[in-house]
């Protein structure tokens, strides 16, 4: 967090940090010279180190100025890390600021669980190296540990919650169990009204349904009687002017048979007493039709 630092994050098995390390031996050696303090930090020894630089890829490197921390992306080369410091381009490169900080409290919170997978990481060696346990073995038992650790959290959690509820009073419960069931009376009230009103619009479209289908056959039957009427009138003037017609040629048959016979052909046509009779039937089948319409 003071002055000016290089750093190099290695592991003992890592191939490439190892051929970067007569290059960086140099550069610590020259450290005086360049007036920065130069370090390396082992991630198998220093998991919570390793986790607040959220250090993902080995070799990594970093710079470090007053507590401003900055990654180097650069070749491991003593040239490059010199040209660095030298030239100071580490003045073009974003800091690390926020949450990616390793001094911010996120950072601190993941370097924490870097040192809890860090000594389960040794446990598990302790016991498949050192004791000679199977794997599965070791396996199950962090599996189990993972569970029983779970439940317990689950149980202080209940707890702290038990002591920090304060519980309502029983007559502001009661009152509360009141006016919800109030509020659910007056719901159930509003949903039966708002049936009845929609059955009660219902049975009035009905009843203006037959009101008008009523007044339709009424006024079809109006009309057919109107037919009905104007049909027997047509076939009784046709009747009176059959008999008038028959009285008008009584006389002109005396008369010509006094003086000359006439023509055949200026002689009128006399309907005949079938052709009335004909007329006056059908005039009695209409009437018939008519009075079993009518009720």
């Amino acid at each position: 967090m003071e002055g000016e630092w290089m750093l190099k994050f290695y592991a003992p098995w890592c191939p490439s940090c190892q051929q970067t390390d007569s290059e960086w031996e140099t550069f610590a050696r020259n450290g005086e010279t360049l007036q920065i303090s130069v370090g390396k930090v082992d991630v198998i020894q220093e998991p919570g180190l390793s986790g607040r630089f959220f250090v993902t890829t080995l070799p990594a490197f970093f710079h470090a100025k007053d507590g401003i921390f900055r990654r180097y992306r650069g070749p491991g080369i003593y040239e490059d890390l010199q040209n660095y410091i030298l030239e100071k381009k580490w003045q073009s490169v974003e800091p690390l600021t926020g949450w990616k900080s390793p001094a911010s409290l996120t950072m601190s919170g993941m370097a924490g669980l870097f040192s809890i997978s860090g000594k389960i990481w040794h446990l598990h060696n302790y016991f498949t190296v050192t004791l000679g346990i199977p794997a599965w073995c070791s396996y199950v038992f962090f599996i189990m540990a993972t569970l029983i650790f779970g439940l317990l959290m689950g149980l202080v959690l209940v707890i702290i919650s038990e002591c920090f509820y304060v519980p309502l009073p029983r007559h502001l419960s009661e009152r509360t169990e009141q006016t919800r069931r109030s509020e659910e009376a007056h719901k159930a009230e509003q949903l039966q009204d708002a049936e009845e009103e929609k059955d009660d619009s219902n049975e009035e479209e009905n009843k203006d349904s037959l009101v008008d289908d009523e007044e339709e056959k009424e006024d079809l039957g109006d009309e057919d009687e109107a037919e009905e009427d104007e049909e027997e009138d047509s076939a009784a003037a046709h009747v009176d002017e059959e008999r008038n017609d028959a009285q008008d040629q009584g006389p002109l048959r005396e008369v010509q048979e006094d003086g000359e016979p006439e023509p055949e052909e200026d002689t009128p046509v006399q309907p005949s007493p079938a052709d009335t009779e004909v007329a006056e039937d059908t005039l009695r089948q209409r009437k018939s039709q008519h009075a079993d319409k009518g009720p």
